[in-house]
């Protein structure tokens, strides 16, 4: 499969400089701006762009307010741009912009790129755990403890869909994304390389059929970047949605903020890495004890280190 992973997401906003807060106190790193766009990327160069909504260079919204406008997804460099799009021709009409992204709408609303990836190979180490089978993995030595985090990647986002089967189809057929797991008829975990990441993109059919952003994910180095990551977004006054907590389907420690540019965004770390021999469970039940083995609600004071509590 040719696709590495999210290049970049483009946010339609309200306001930029509320935008420009939040994503900087998330750890990104500002590479441009201007009165109209922003532009900050995670370590290995994923891009997160915000525009104002009124922008008309901004794709149509699949939902009212601030939200994801566009999706980029990167072809590795080892492959063909042109190869990956003859496939995408066969589901759905493409164009070629003038910064020779290739796009399409999926059957979401959701406007869709291709472009070589951009994205740089980055170096990073996380926390070795001492196990009851390698007690020895760390001596002499403390485990790391995070002040904030720095996001490694842009690697999953989350919608909502009332097409869960034509849209699924479209990312299968079109861009060759794989499933992971599943929710019968609610959800599917997608991801777009045969070898990675447990998903990408994970599609959720709500009951009043609802169609918009769930949440952007962003990887960090181990479970105890996730909490200083959480810590320090809550001491810059951003919300916590729940977190922390960890996934039983992906095995993911997660982390999840309200973000004033739509939906919400979550750091995570330790989700399994598959393979093309990973059969997916076809038949996970969507319920509470699936979606967490263990959450916390509205977060971890900053102060106490205990759940926050609001006065």
């Amino acid at each position: 499969m040719a696709l590495s992973g999210i290049d970049r997401i483009t946010y339609g906003v309200a306001d930029l400089e509320e935008g420009r807060r939040f994503f900087t106190d998330w750890g990104l790193s500002e590479r441009a701006g201007d009165p109209a766009r922003l532009l900050f990327e995670t370590l290995d160069g994923g891009e997160i762009e915000l525009r104002r909504l009124d922008d008309p260079d901004l794709p149509p919204a699949f939902e009212e307010g601030p939200t994801v406008r566009e999706v980029i997804w990167g072809v590795a460099a080892t492959a063909s741009l042109e190869a990956v799009v003859e496939r995408l021709r066969a589901v759905t009409d493409v164009e070629t912009g003038a910064d020779g992204v290739v796009r399409c709408t999926d059957p979401n609303g959701l406007r869709v790129g291709l472009r070589q990836s951009r994205r740089r190979a980055v170096e990073v180490v996380g926390a070795v755990m001492n196990t009851s089978d390698n007690p020895r993995a760390r001596v002499d030595r403390r485990s790391p403890v995070y002040d904030r985090a720095q996001p490694l990647r842009i690697g999953h986002v989350v919608f909502f869909t009332p097409d869960l089967a034509e849209t699924e189809a479209f990312y299968r057929e079109g861009l060759g994304f794989r499933v992971s797991d599943r929710y019968p008829g609610r959800g599917v975990f997608l991801r777009c390389q045969p070898e990675g990441g447990h998903h990408n993109l994970f599609l959720l059919r709500t009951p009043n059929d609802r169609r918009g952003l769930n949440h952007v994910a962003f990887s960090v180095r181990d479970i105890h970047e996730v909490f200083g990551g959480g810590l320090h977004i809550g001491r810059c006054g951003w919300k916590t949605e729940i977190g922390p907590g960890r996934h039983p389907i992906s095995s993911a420690y997660f982390w999840y903020v309200r973000n004033p540019c739509g939906g919400l965004a979550e750091y995570y770390a330790d989700e399994d890495f598959l393979t093309a021999d990973w059969q997916p469970r076809e038949d996970w039940v969507q319920a509470t004890e699936n979606f967490a083995e263990w959450a916390i609600a509205g977060g971890l004071d900053a102060r106490t280190r205990r759940q926050y509590l609001p006065e």
